[in-house]
């Protein structure tokens, strides 16, 4: 007999849709609003309704950021970052998708969406329902037992006693107090300092429950565990009532009323229509949708028009050089090939080179494994045993490298790459240069800049409708994960042919566009040059001085703890300044200073928007207290961890620059971020002193003077801010002169000041409110001073203007050389969000200009020096500074060049200057 009883789909919508905007690629419906996570909950509840068949069912959503435990904690997930820009006009039409599907949407004012999940699936159970909860949040796990069941959306896949047991180590009702140990930094839970979930399980097994190890917690052998238990008991506790679900909420609506009503094509149809969901239409049985075929090129040349034409893959493992030979000599005879290349890491300086993948036409692709081990990892990488009938089949590494460099250094046949820049680097190691590039990535930026990302498997779905085999498939996760090498050689063999594959079928879809498009010229002269330009600077890297940063690391050690003491002293109480509740007690109730709010429980918020207030009213214990904690980021971010970062391979530090960052253009560094180390403090600045020369060589630093200023002058058509230029005068003095209608001998220091202030602020979009807060005056006055700046400048004013309504038209502003900026939200009748996208579109061609002019000039710089027979090294560029590392007696020589290139990369009405400074080190040169 069939089972009817019946069961609830309790959705977690609030986690999907934050879980599906980072899991799948960004898309934009016809007016430019985001619709990638839309895309993927409605994929959701239509399997819902068509594979499930469910007939109960309720949407689920966070009402509010502000819930009860606001109350027990007012910390709790106050550290939580905005929702990014592009998902925030995506929670509506969510809202709008679950009523055009037919499920009941439910929230609450002042609960979490998790709480009234658990309190569906209390009731449900307590019917005799089956509870089937839509989400993969560990908070749920909690809820698992027998007739309540998790599902991930996503993987389409159960979790249950065993998933939880290998994420907590523990069974799902041991979740909470796991999860009162270990605490949770996304939601600012507490939990035990220390203490992670490995070993938070191994207690809760140990003692079986939170309250029993608390009691017991002097029972403990470890003698620093046995401290934390009991100094953070409180704590702890308060931690547990944080992660425990309510289960006894009040409902918004009944059982009985959650039910799923699918026979409303009136609804859906137009919704899925004005979202552009064609696939989603057709899938439906839409009359008027076409369905959507798989996108896929011809193999005739790598420029042929995409046709709608289905492509078998044949992938080949290539394991001697007689059937690598075949291949290559098809790539000369058509002259282009597509190449990617699989390492063990991501890190160009000390990865070691796996294998290399090619791919010949849509469809026809092959993998070269190189360096792959013993799958049980008994033979290490770059040291392998031929003869061992463990390795994996393969040439040896120097047979391939010598027969690959024949066609990766030939200049007749075109590479085709994702991301270049990585490939570049790693094979460089072996001695290979590829020359004759073309690089996909690079091509989608110039093409769709800010309208989505721009990573290899997002563009196959994207474009190409195919979902590429995830990494994680074949290298496992967790403990479990492998190496690349260690990858059975088929498998690794259909990752890495498909990578190549569906590079050649972007490049034969994305190429064509650039000339249709007219973006071929930015491609060509601005971006494809930096491939090359940015390789190079990276594997240079930078020396650093590490002894300098231990004694740096040394000496805001010793001046924390005097903080700490002075702090302590001045409290008149010892207490731990890095405990939030212990220095809320100091500050809000010893010394009684105002502006403290008091939790039910007695803890007081103590973050720096509470503290920097009181400070300014010249509190000079909350000074130090700032101090002390800004000292203390800097010795974690900067001072300990950068040594850790030297290679050792090369003994300097190689960061990485990505190059499809920023819509505008600019780039950005990662691993480490060198552009964010501070400099206007002398903290800050010291930490520059860490950055050195070689021997018998100086670090020079050229910058661009005021190049933001100067392009709003240029490109706003400003006669006066233009003249001001050419006349080489104090531009924020002659700002001032010109709103204040004097001469710029008597304009007074506090005058140049704010005119100093709005003239960078304006680049921005800086509001009256803001710029009040920079120069000290109301926002009224502030408002004046804007509406007589624009009155005063009024070719600005038309330029702002302008700038908006060409991102209403086209969805996109250019800069002066013709890059696209694609502007999200322009349209958005949400007023803050639509602000937000106006300043952006005015900001965008300033800032872009700005990186097509130091792109331009880096991609000359390598060439120049050369030809001057300069050996001069470029290490770094950081905002509008180029650093290099040059010969001490060729510094003079190499700063006119260097200053000639960046000045001369672009003829403007108005000149481009650049200064320049030397030094033993970066803060010298700078």
């Amino acid at each position: 007999m069939a089972d009817t009883t019946p069961t609830l789909y309790l959705i977690d919508g609030s986690g999907f849709i934050f879980r599906a905007f980072h899991a799948l690629p960004m898309m934009t419906r016809s007016d430019g609003t985001p619709v990638n996570a839309v895309m993927g909950f409605c994929n959701m509840l239509n399997r819902l309704q068509n594979e499930v068949k469910a007939t109960h069912a309720a949407v689920i959503f966070d009402a509010a950021r502000k819930t009860f435990r606001n109350e027990i904690y007012s910390e709790y997930k106050a550290h939580r970052p905005e929702a990014p820009e592009e998902l925030r006009p995506q929670f509506p039409l969510v809202r709008d998708a679950a009523r055009a599907f037919g499920f009941p949407s439910i929230e609450s004012e002042g609960f979490e969406a998790d709480d009234l999940i658990a309190t569906y699936a209390r009731v449900a159970r307590e019917q005799n329902w089956n509870v089937v909860i839509v989400s993969s949040d560990k908070d749920l796990m909690q809820l698992i037992r027998d007739g309540v069941a998790l599902q991930d959306p996503l993987k389409n896949k159960a979790i249950g006693a065993a998933e939880v047991f290998e994420k907590f180590g523990v069974s799902p009702e041991q979740v909470i107090d796991v999860q009162a140990l270990a605490g949770d930094t996304s939601d600012n839970i507490p939990g035990a300092p220390g203490i992670g979930v490995k070993t938070a399980a191994q207690l809760i097994l140990e003692y079986g429950s939170l309250e029993h190890l608390l009691e017991r917690a002097g029972e403990i052998k470890q003698p620093k565990r046995r401290e934390i238990l009991q100094n953070f008991a409180e704590q702890i506790r308060i931690s547990k009532k944080l992660v425990t679900l309510d289960q006894h909420v009040p409902l918004p609506q009944t059982l009985d009323s959650l039910v799923v009503d699918a026979n409303h094509p009136e609804k859906l149809i137009p919704f899925l229509e004005v979202q552009g969901f064609r696939t989603l239409l057709a899938r439906i049985g839409h009359k008027g949708a076409a369905p959507v075929a798989e996108v896929m090129p011809k193999a005739a040349t790598p420029t042929t028009p995409v046709e709608l034409v289905a492509v078998t893959q044949n992938y080949a493992l290539i394991q001697d050089i007689r059937h690598l030979e075949t291949w290559l000599e098809a790539a000369r005879a058509q002259g282009f090939i597509a190449i990617d290349t699989e390492t063990d890491s991501l890190t160009p300086s000390t990865t070691t080179l796996v294998g290399v993948s090619l791919a010949l036409a849509p469809g026809k692709a092959c993998y070269i494994p190189l360096n792959h081990t013993d799958p049980k990892g008994s033979t290490k990488v770059g040291e392998l045993d031929f003869a061992s009938e463990n390795r994996p089949k393969q040439m040896p590494l120097r047979i391939a490298i010598e027969a690959l460099k024949t066609i990766l250094n030939d200049d007749s046949v075109l590479k085709i790459g994702h991301n270049l820049k990585f490939d570049m680097q790693v094979l460089a190691q072996h001695g290979v240069a590829i020359n004759a590039l073309d690089d996909t990535m690079l091509m989608s930026f110039v093409l769709d800049a800010g309208a989505h990302g721009h990573g290899l498997d997002e563009l196959a779905e994207l474009h190409l409708q195919h979902k590429m085999i995830p990494f994680n498939e074949v290298t496992g996760t967790g403990t479990k994960r492998i190496s690349f090498a260690q990858v059975p050689l088929e498998q690794a063999c259909n990752y890495a042919a498909e990578d190549a594959d569906f590079t050649l079928r972007l490049y034969q879809l994305l190429k064509p566009r650039l000339v249709a498009e007219k973006l071929l010229t930015v491609y060509e002269r601005i971006e494809k040059p930096m491939v090359a330009t940015v390789a190079l600077m990276e594997s240079t890297g930078i020396r650093i001085d590490s002894e300098f940063l231990h004694a740096l690391s040394r000496d805001f050690t010793q001046r924390l703890q005097l903080l700490e003491e002075a702090i302590v002293k001045e409290a008149g109480v010892p207490f731990n300044i890095a405990s939030p509740k212990q220095l809320g007690d100091v500050l809000f109730e010893k010394l009684g200073l105002p502006g403290g709010k008091k939790s039910k429980l007695g803890a007081y918020a103590t973050g720096s928007e509470v503290l920097t207030p009181l400070a300014e009213q010249g509190h000079t214990i909350v000074e130090k207290i700032l101090d002390w904690r800004g000292l203390a980021k800097l010795k974690s971010t900067y001072t300990d961890s950068l040594p850790q970062q030297i290679s050792p391979r090369t003994g300097r530090v190689h960061t990485s620059f990505n190059l499809v960052g920023a819509a505008t253009g600019r780039l950005s560094s990662t691993d480490p971020n060198l552009q964010n180390i501070p400099i206007r403090t002398e903290d800050g600045k010291s930490i520059r002193r860490a950055f050195i020369a070689d021997k018998g060589c100086v670090l020079l630093s050229v910058d661009y003077s005021q190049i933001e200023l100067r392009l709003v002058a240029e490109i706003a058509n400003i006669k006066a801010m233009k003249q001001a230029f050419l006349d080489g005068l104090d531009i924020h003095a002659a700002t001032a002169a010109q709103v204040f209608g004097l001469s710029v001998a008597h304009v007074s220091p506090e005058q140049r000041r704010q005119a100093k202030a709005i003239n960078f602020g304006i680049i921005y979009g800086i509001s009256g409110f803001g710029l009040a807060k920079q120069i000290g005056c109301t926002p009224s006055e502030a408002n004046a001073f804007i509406k007589d700046y624009l009155n005063r400048f009024s070719e600005l004013r038309v330029f702002m203007e302008n700038c908006k309504q060409e991102a209403r038209d086209k969805g996109y502003v250019t800069t002066l050389f013709g890059r696209r900026c694609h502007i999200r939200g322009i349209n958005e009748k949400n007023g803050p969000m639509r602000n937000f996208a106006e300043r952006q579109a005015i900001n965008a061609p300033i800032q872009g200009t700005a990186a097509d002019i130091m792109k331009k000039a880096m991609t000359q710089m390598h060439a120049a020096l050369i030809a001057r027979n300069l050996s001069a090294r470029m290490m770094l560029q950081v905002h509008d500074e180029l650093l290099f590392e040059v010969q001490e007696n060729q510094r003079e020589e190499t700063a006119r060049l260097v200053r000639s290139v960046m000045e001369g990369a672009a003829t403007l009405s108005i000149p481009l200057v650049a200064d320049a400074g030397f030094g033993l080190n970066w803060a010298q040169a700078h």
